[in-house]
């Protein structure tokens, strides 16, 4: 399994990034800041106008470091990877199982199982850790409606219907997340799920974060020869990573719970954001600093690995499930196990 390493996140505006010897070396403002051997990395993001050198762009490739750019305020642009690796074979297995339908059915209904499971169990942790401070009908009207959805998934289900329940079943969690949030509600108030932009501090801390999520897990796929644009709930379309958005699913409630734990905790602050003219609300530096560090500790928080019965640390996660994943298009194992918290 692949070493759990570092990403390395630059947001600081007018930072450049060049290659001395097997290091990787930010300066800002013509001093150096940081220096770091490339091979505690597994992949470098750098945010709005941050300078990469060529050698560096192409010792990393080498060293099967990737660099993603994303905009300042987290929208993804660009990569810069080495050859694709893996097994060609493993590859047209993926893309043969997707013209399947119904295997893509089977999958689709998988992982929409495993996320919605996830769900229901932040509402469930919801009510047993601040029972005196919620709507329990409320949330517990929730909890109900994702077990309805459950068990029509026992049952095989065209892909349409299945991509109906993943929905209503957001929805129906959606509606309940402001109960999550138990202190600085007034600043931090969540109607429903928005973005592209997002219109409040709450979807704001969301979509970043995803962002994050979606950065690691397609790199997880690719670690293992994988493409991540072909998946199964989420259809071939130009631009977009359909395998890693599928993958993604099962974690998004974790990331969740995350973003939550920010607010309570008062971590993030309301003045760290501002509205634009159209209503969309973008986070400063300090409050995007204050959630990647977050990001990066939780991936170093352990757990059990539900199916591997392992303790690894979190962010192992997204490379245990792209490897379980190739296994399976190898016919080494009889299914996909997603991940379900307990």
């Amino acid at each position: 399994m692949k070493k759990h390493l570092n990403t390395l996140f630059i947001t600081t505006q007018g930072a450049y990034l060049s290659k001395t010897g097997e290091t990787v070396v930010v300066k800002i403002e013509k001093e150096t800041r940081l220096r770091i051997p490339v091979l505690t990395l597994d992949g470098i993001v750098c945010f709005g106008n941050v300078g990469v050198s060529p050698f560096l762009m192409g010792f990393c490739a080498e060293r099967n470091v990737t660099i993603s750019f994303l905009t300042e305020y987290g929208r993804f642009l660009a990569r810069v990877q080495g050859p694709v690796s893996g097994n060609v074979l493993l590859r047209r297995q993926q893309y043969r199982q997707a013209d399947s339908a119904d295997f893509s059915a089977d999958f689709a209904s998988n992982i929409t199982t495993a996320k919605i499971a996830n769900s229901r169990y932040v509402l469930q942790r919801l009510i047993r850790d601040h029972n005196e401070k919620i709507d329990n009908r409320a949330v517990q009207s929730s909890i109900d409606r994702l077990n309805a959805s459950l068990e029509r998934l026992k049952i095989a289900l065209p892909l349409n219907e299945i991509r109906g329940l993943e929905g209503e079943s957001a929805h129906a969690y959606f509606q309940v997340f402001n109960h999550l949030i138990t202190r600085n509600k007034d600043d931090f108030i969540f109607r429903q799920r928005n973005r592209r932009p997002p219109l409040d501090r709450v979807n704001c801390l969301l979509s970043f974060v995803y962002t994050l999520l979606m950065h690691d897990v397609r790199s997880a796929l690719e670690s293992v020869g994988l493409d991540p644009a072909v998946g199964y709930l989420h259809r071939d379309r130009p631009g977009r990573m359909g395998l890693a958005l599928d993958m993604m699913e099962e974690f998004r409630p974790m990331v969740d719970r995350m973003v939550v734990s920010l607010i309570n905790l008062g971590q993030v602050k309301a003045k760290g954001f501002t509205i634009s003219e159209g209503g969309g609300v973008r986070m400063d530096d300090k409050i995007r600093k204050t959630v990647l560090t977050a990001w990066q500790k939780r991936k170093q928080d352990t757990a059990v690995h539900p199916f591997l019965e392992e303790k690894m640390a979190i962010g192992l996660f997204f490379f245990a499930q792209a490897m379980l994943l190739a296994r399976f298009f190898r016919g080494d194992i009889d299914g996909y196990p997603p991940v379900i918290m307990r």
